[in-house]
């Protein structure tokens, strides 16, 4: 027991009890639905959680500050029909700054919200609520009720979403797919290892200390709602090179996608607690069950918005009883492990003194 409880922390045991209920649910669905244990069923899987994943794992930075970004559904929108409305026109507008366009307008929506949050001073619910039907009215309005079509797109973008960037004996791992993935990486590293990552942490767990540690609270809670909107812009484009159809409506009940899949994940919604890994294993988690039961049940989109709400309750629920307990169990178990240490080491003092 005690190298468990040096070996993993309750966060980690958090995100090993979502693997074994994702296996679960896997194997429960394979004796449900025919033919469930197929690469088919994987590559649908795979290229569905993707855009959800993206965006969870900036609304985690944002969660992990205390705060929650409402708005980004809309910025993913947006920023699919601006940039599919910009490669309609020019087809042959390279690929790279396809994506940095879409990625460059998110952040800067990002921003825009950051500065009300961060130095306005307006609670985060309030101005992403706002932004939310700001970003998609504009929408609307740049729209005029014209759609962007498939067939208008370059061929580049159209033949995108079916291009596999390796494959594992029969499992085709698509490119989108991969992007997702690396997203996640990337932001486990940054919140694990850099000095940026763990204020927000500190500025989460407890903003009134972080202000006296010194910390740049407005400027580290402005970086978050860049980086969220910036990810968002960046899930825009793979919605787009998914769907290629876009209309004023695309990215509709996202920003309810997201923050499930971060609270599912074990993010705590109080702030301090949670991991872009955690995030990304709650989209998983959401993407089988919505996916398995479409095919099982036939369920329509009420009952799944419903389902999301109830997970979101369940999890909350059980970060509030279960995480907690076992936090505190943990935190006074290392504190027994320390004064013994302290204890032992004393002894070895009086013993060679």
């Amino acid at each position: 027991m005690t190298w468990l409880r040096r070996r993993f922390q309750p966060e980690q045991i958090r995100e090993l009890v979502l693997l074994a209920l994702i296996l679960g649910i896997v194997l429960f669905f394979g004796t449900q639905i025919e033919n469930y244990f197929s690469p088919r069923t994987f590559t649908r899987i795979s290229t569905s959680v993707a855009v959800v994943a993206i965006v969870a794992v900036g609304q985690t930075l944002v969660i992990l500050t205390r705060n929650i970004d409402l708005s980004v559904g809309s910025i993913v929108g947006f920023t699919a029909y601006a940039v599919g409305t910009l490669l309609t026109l020019q087809n042959d507008l390279p690929p790279g700054l396809a994506v940095l366009l879409a990625v460059g307008l998110g952040a800067a929506m990002g921003a825009f919200n950051g500065l009300l949050v961060a130095y306005g001073k307006i609670p985060a619910i309030i101005v992403t609520l706002g932004t939310l039907a700001i970003y998609r009215t504009l929408l609307v309005e740049i729209s005029g009720a014209r759609s962007v079509v498939t067939n208008e797109l370059p061929r580049w973008l159209v033949n995108l979403p079916p291009v596999n960037a390796f494959s594992i004996g029969e499992l085709d791992i698509r490119l989108l797919f991969l992007v997702a993935l690396l997203v996640v990486l990337l932001f486990q590293l940054v919140v694990s290892y850099l000095g940026w990552g763990r204020r927000l942490y500190a500025i989460g767990s407890n903003p009134d200390a972080a202000r006296i540690a010194g910390f740049p609270a407005q400027r580290i809670v402005l970086t978050a709602f860049v980086l969220s909107g910036a990810l968002a812009g960046l899930a825009g484009f793979v919605f787009l090179a998914r769907f290629g159809n876009i209309t004023v409506v695309a990215g509709l009940g996202i920003e309810l996608e997201s923050v499930a899949a971060a609270v599912v994940g074990g993010v705590n919604i109080n702030g301090g607690l949670g991991s872009p890994l955690g995030a990304f294993l709650g989209a998983v988690l959401i993407d089988i069950i919505d996916n398995s039961l479409i095919r099982w049940l036939a369920i329509s989109e009420f009952w799944r918005n419903a389902l999301l709400g109830l997970l979101i309750l369940l999890a909350v629920a059980t970060d509030t009883i279960v995480m907690q307990r076992l936090r505190s169990l943990w935190a006074r178990q290392e504190l027994r492990l320390a004064a013994r240490r302290l204890t032992e080491e004393k002894g070895e003092s009086n013993r060679a003194a």
